[in-house]
C-alpha cells in the first residue's frame, strides 16, 4: 500500500512541483514563479455569508499529498472571488499519473469536501478534460454532474492563409468603424472604457454565472495579466466609443497566444465586426511569430464558434466539461 500524507501547500517552497502537476491537465503549461505572482495578487482569505446564510467573500486553501520520499505527488485547490456565485466553489484535483490508483485522490477529495463543508459551501464547481474519462468517472461517483461542455480550437499560424478574411476589417472601416490598440490610447480614461464594454458583453458568454469584478480586480486579472500588452488588446471603436474588443495573451514558455477575451456591444453584432477583430488578432500573432493560437469556446456559443472554426477555420481540439456537485 502506497504511503502518503495530505498537507496545507507551503509557499513558496511547493510551486514548483504544482506547476509540473497543473502542466498534466492544463492546455497551456505554467512556471512556479507565474503561480507564485498570482498568489501574491491575492489578499488572506476572508469569507462570510449574505442574509440567505450563503457563503460569500474570498479565500483560496491549497493542499498537497507527499509520498514516502517526500515528492509532491498531487495538489489540489478549492477557491472563490468576491464576485463568484454565493456558496460556490471551484475546485482543482490533479494527481501525477503515477500516483493514480493508490487512493491519493480520494484522500484530496475528502480532505476538500471537509473544509466545503466547514465553510459551509453549497456548490463545487471543478473543470475536466473531456478525455480524461478515469477522471470524470471519478467525479461522477463523488456526486458531480456534468453542466456544461467548453471546445478547444487552435490555430496553426505556420500554414494559415486568412484570404478574403481581412476584407471584414476593410468593410468595417468603410461602415466608419475605427481600430486602435490600448497602447494607441493609452490611461486610465480608456481603461475604463474598455472596462465597461467587457462588464456588458460578458453576461452574454453562455454560462457565466456571478456577478462582474470592480475595475481594479478587473485589471488585475485581465488586461494586467502577465503575458497582456496594451499593443495585443485591439479595440474597434465608432467614434468615441469602444464598441468591440479582442485581447491576445502570450505563453512565454510555448509563445503561443491565447485569445483571452473577444466580444462586441449587441447592437453591433452581425456586422462581421468580431471577425475583422479576430483577424486583427492573426495579424498580430503572426507578426510576433507566434506558432499558434488557442482559445475556448461554450458548446452553446454558436456565433463564436461559427467565426473561429467554420469560418477563420480553428482545429477542434478536446476540451473541458464543467462538473457540478451540490452540496
Amino acid at each position: 500500500m502506497t504511503k502518503f500524507i495530505i498537507r496545507r501547500m507551503r509557499q513558496p517552497d511547493d510551486f514548483a512541483a504544482v506547476a509540473q502537476l497543473l502542466n498534466w491537465i492544463w492546455s497551456e503549461p505554467t512556471t512556479a514563479e507565474r503561480l507564485k505572482a498570482e498568489e501574491d495578487q491575492v489578499p488572506p482569505g476572508k469569507l462570510d455569508y449574505n442574509e440567505k446564510g450563503e457563503l460569500m467573500g474570498w479565500d483560496r486553501p491549497q493542499w498537497v499529498a507527499e509520498d514516502e520520499f517526500g515528492q509532491v505527488v498531487a495538489y489540489a485547490i478549492a477557491w472563490r472571488a468576491p464576485w463568484t456565485d454565493p456558496g460556490t466553489l471551484i475546485q482543482t484535483n490533479v494527481v501525477h499519473p503515477e500516483s493514480r490508483g493508490n487512493g491519493i485522490g480520494r484522500a484530496l477529495h475528502d480532505t476538500l469536501h471537509q473544509w466545503a463543508a466547514e465553510v459551509k459551501a453549497s456548490r463545487l464547481i471543478s473543470f475536466l478534460r473531456e478525455t480524461d474519462d478515469r477522471s470524470v468517472a471519478f467525479a461522477e461517483r463523488h456526486g458531480y454532474v456534468k453542466e456544461r461542455h467548453t471546445f478547444e480550437s487552435v490555430l496553426d499560424l505556420a500554414s494559415f492563409d486568412g484570404g478574403n478574411l481581412y476584407d471584414a476589417i476593410n468593410e468595417a472601416e468603410r461602415a466608419g468603424i475605427r481600430f486602435v490598440t490600448l497602447a494607441d490610447e493609452p490611461g486610465e480614461a480608456s481603461e475604463r472604457k474598455l472596462y465597461e464594454l467587457y462588464k456588458v458583453t460578458h453576461p452574454d458568454i453562455p454560462g457565466y454565472a456571478g456577478d462582474f469584478p470592480w475595475f481594479e480586480e478587473w485589471k488585475k486579472w485581465s488586461i494586467g495579466q502577465a503575458g497582456v500588452r496594451p499593443e495585443w488588446i485591439h479595440i474597434a471603436k465608432d467614434g468615441d466609443r469602444y464598441i468591440g474588443v479582442v485581447t491576445l495573451q502570450q505563453n512565454e514558455q510555448t509563445q503561443a497566444m491565447y485569445h483571452e477575451y473577444t466580444g462586441v456591444l449587441p447592437e453591433y453584432r452581425g456586422r462581421r465586426i468580431a471577425l475583422a477583430l479576430k483577424m486583427l488578432g492573426v495579424q498580430t500573432a503572426r507578426a510576433c511569430g507566434v506558432p499558434y493560437l488557442r482559445t475556448h469556446n461554450d458548446s452553446m456559443n454558436a456565433p463564436m464558434l461559427r467565426i473561429n472554426r467554420d469560418l477563420i477555420g480553428f482545429r477542434a481540439e478536446p476540451g473541458n466539461y464543467k462538473m457540478v456537485c451540490e452540496l
